[in-house]
């Protein structure tokens, strides 16, 4: 029988001075059950380490920089929690309430079948109208199907329909939750990208079901330079070519194209902004860079093994992760 409900998990690196906002939002979360958080440092040296232990109720877990891996790191966790659930923030992923983790788990209690919950993210209040709008109508399309999903939903359609299968493995480990019994027969990958899309989509191919928890809020969000989002942007589609064998880059003529038109889109689209705020021709500048550098990092990642090794490096942000 396991100690706790949940255990939080919080993979950390040079996590302040954010980390402190969001330990205290999970320290003081209201549940009915006793729960533990863990977070795991690889090599912090701005304060995170001491400021953890610190911390009357938190346990922390130090690990060498390079031995940090988004699905190695994530399963050490779980196996380390005394747990039935276990929770994943990353230290940027801010409870927006004191309610996030039981509304998780409530999530996971609807049915033993579910593996998995994700919840929502809502940008924070400093992010760009365009980041928040995003985020929004990202979110808000969960809400036009079945809020717990599995591949019995519609068979055939899950065997056909790419699409289909993409919204069905969808799954954010900045804000999630899993059921230990379920993670001991299907760990997470040892991969360099997108071990939680990967974790739901074995766990949908075993018959599992997933949930999401649109109560079990938190505030992530970026605004990031338009070489941030192209670098990031190549890694992405780089590695859902790799794993899924999707292409998010098209043909050259169909890049061509959106080359010309995303970028193009900032200056007409008309955002709600008594929502989302005010919008400047900065804001709209700078999406105008952001989506260039999206469509040019989803062709160029989608073609990396014709690009020079070297320049591919210069590209991808990944290999940075196992630095110390």
């Amino acid at each position: 029988m396991a100690r706790y409900r949940c255990s939080v998990v919080i993979p950390a690196k040079n996590a302040m001075p954010g980390l402190t906002q969001v330990l205290e939002s999970v320290l003081t979360q209201e549940t009915p059950w006793p729960f533990e958080v863990i977070v795991i440092d690889s090599g912090s040296r701005d304060g995170t380490v001491e400021h953890v232990t610190s911390l009357k109720g938190v346990r922390l877990i130090e690990i060498a920089p390079e031995s940090f891996g988004h699905g190695r790191t994530r399963n050490m966790g779980v196996a380390a929690a005394d747990a039935q659930y276990v929770a994943f923030l990353t230290h940027d992923a801010l409870p927006a309430d004191q309610h996030w983790l039981a509304n998780l788990v409530a999530a996971a209690e609807q049915d033993s079948g579910i593996a998995g919950v994700f919840g929502r993210h809502i940008a924070y209040e400093t992010a760009s109208p365009f980041t928040r709008s995003d985020l929004d109508r990202h979110f808000e399309g969960f809400l036009t199907h079945p809020l717990v999903v599995h591949r019995d939903l519609d068979p055939q359609k899950y065997e056909n329909d790419i699409g289909w299968r993409q919204f069905l493995h969808f799954y954010s480990d900045n804000n999630s939750l899993l059921r230990k019994s379920v993670w001991e027969k299907i760990p997470y990958p040892d991969v360099e990208f997108a071990e939680d899309q990967l974790w739901a989509r074995a766990v949908i191919d075993a018959g599992y079901a997933k949930a999401y928890a649109p109560e079990a809020t938190v505030y992530h969000s970026h605004d990031y330079s338009p070489l941030e989002q192209l670098r990031r942007a190549f890694d992405e589609s780089r590695n859902f070519k790799k794993y899924f064998g999707y292409e998010l880059g098209g043909t050259f003529l169909s890049f061509l194209k959106s080359l010309v038109e995303m970028p193009a889109q900032p200056f007409f689209q008309q955002l709600d902004q008594t929502r989302f705020g005010k919008v400047t021709v900065r804001h709209r500048l700078i999406r105008s860079g952001q989506r260039a550098g999206l469509v040019t990092g989803h062709f160029l990642g989608a073609r990396h093994q014709l690009l020079p090794a070297g320049v591919s490096r210069v590209l991808s942000l990944d290999h940075k992760l196992y630095k110390a």
